[in-house]
């Protein structure tokens, strides 16, 4: 159930992975129809078998729909591999799983964006498809592709990074390829917003691509920028977090670690309850690890509240 009241009326979430999927989730059940915005990482767009791979934004698109792998969070729920498990047999490359219900939605996708149609638009088109409400909208319509270099000199395009490498080598640094542009809504969107939520997202590889956009650091000035942590209790909930934390910035991963690297763009931090220590803007301990739909609605609500009691 949507709560009544909101004193926010345009949020907008900077959000990718898995964990910021699911606190969108939570942010479209409970604020008012027409209140949530969320602006998705393109950085991992790659190509593979001449087809446009969206992960984020297909992440956030099958978690809103209520069709994402349970435990997974990524892919579709009963799925199936026959399409991927032939292109092996024919000694094709298979390092990057794709369902068959999910090579559905890269296809079409990729056909209209040949088509001449902006990745903006595709992705509205996908989203009301499959009767998701919510406004979401692509950091940028053209490539912008995020970069690991590697302490042992290779840079990487980031699912090879990931997923070909097990995200094995170790991060020296990353940078980004690409436009420098903003897809003109999300930047508008951000300048309209009374609040800006920074999901729990990788800060490295989900939400750096979004701000290092032209306009959009600039565009966070003076608005109410609350964080929350990806980091519980010095781990990772999924993903390669942790040890990038540590071999980026050489101190140990922590929600202060978290709050540091956003430093002069938030107004506060909610952490996991417990994780306060360190933390240099004001902070709110309270439960973050999200379980089912339930659980993402009520993180939403303390997030939300926690932003209402800054004013």
């Amino acid at each position: 159930m949507r709560d009544r009241a909101c004193r926010f009326e345009r949020v907008v979430a900077l959000a990718g992975g898995i964990g910021g999927a699911r606190l969108l989730d939570g942010l479209a059940a409970v604020l008012p129809p027409g209140a949530l915005t969320a602006v998705v990482n393109t950085g991992d767009d790659f190509e593979h078998w001449d087809l446009r791979i969206s992960p984020d934004l297909d992440t956030v698109m099958y978690t809103l729909a209520g069709l994402a792998h349970p435990e997974r969070g990524w892919g579709l729920a009963d799925e199936s591999f026959r399409a991927l498990a032939m292109i092996e047999r024919y000694g094709g490359d298979t390092w990057f799983q794709l369902g068959d219900r999910d090579l559905a939605t890269h296809l079409w996708r990729t056909q209209l964006l040949r088509a001449g149609m902006r990745l903006s638009a595709v992705t509205e088109r996908l989203y009301r498809a499959l009767g998701i409400e919510v406004r979401v909208l692509p950091m940028a319509d053209l490539p912008r592709r995020t970069i690991i270099e590697a302490t042992d000199g290779r840079r990487l395009a980031f699912q090879d990074w990931l997923v070909r490498e097990r995200a094995s080598p170790t991060v020296r640094a990353v940078s980004f390829e690409g436009t420098s542009e903003p897809a003109p809504a999300a930047l508008e969107a951000v300048h309209a917003a009374d609040l800006v939520i920074i999901c729990p997202s990788n800060p490295y590889v989900s939400i750096d691509p979004i701000l290092g956009l032209d306009g959009v650091r600039s565009a966070l000035r003076g608005r109410t920028v609350v964080a929350v942590s990806p980091i519980v209790h010095g781990q990772a909930i999924k993903g390669p977090l942790a040890g990038m934390i540590t071999s980026l910035t050489g101190r140990p991963p922590s929600a202060a670690a978290i709050a540091a690297h956003y430093r002069g763009l938030l107004s506060a931090i909610v952490v996991e309850r417990g994780d306060e220590a360190g933390v240099e803007v004001p902070v709110h301990g309270t439960a973050t690890v999200m379980g089912g739909r339930p659980g993402r609605a009520d993180l939403a609500r303390d997030v939300l509240r926690f932003a209402e009691s800054l004013a």
